[in-house]
């Protein structure tokens, strides 16, 4: 199974909104069970995406600046990037099926 990167405020420029790939960013925290909870389906969409769609996550405490750039008040909030614009956006704990359709709305 994946591992998914991990992008901080200094390289989510480069990694998100530079990417050629459409991107899946997780925002996520320490105490958050829901985050916890989605883990193992973005590792299995990485998986099974390689290569078309790029799934990372953001720790959103020790990136404040990103959060706050895109308003991250709940956990976990993945948002869905295609040629750096956000293009949809899922928050809290979602079934693996949730994760589909965002990515396949934009693949």
């Amino acid at each position: 199974m994946a591992e998914l990167r991990d992008v901080t405020d200094k390289t989510f420029s480069t990694e998100v909104l530079e990417s050629a790939l459409p991107v899946l960013v997780d925002f996520w925290g320490d105490h958050c069970a829901a985050c916890r909870q989605i883990s193992p389906i973005l590792r299995d969409l990485a998986d099974t995406y390689d290569g078309r769609v790029r799934i990372v996550k953001v720790h959103a405490a020790e990136n404040p600046s990103t959060s706050a750039r895109y308003a991250i008040r709940a956990m976990p909030t993945v948002l869905v990037f295609s040629g750096g614009e956000v293009v949809g956006q899922l928050v809290g704990a979602r079934p693996k099926a949730a994760f589909v359709e965002a990515i396949g709305r934009v693949l």
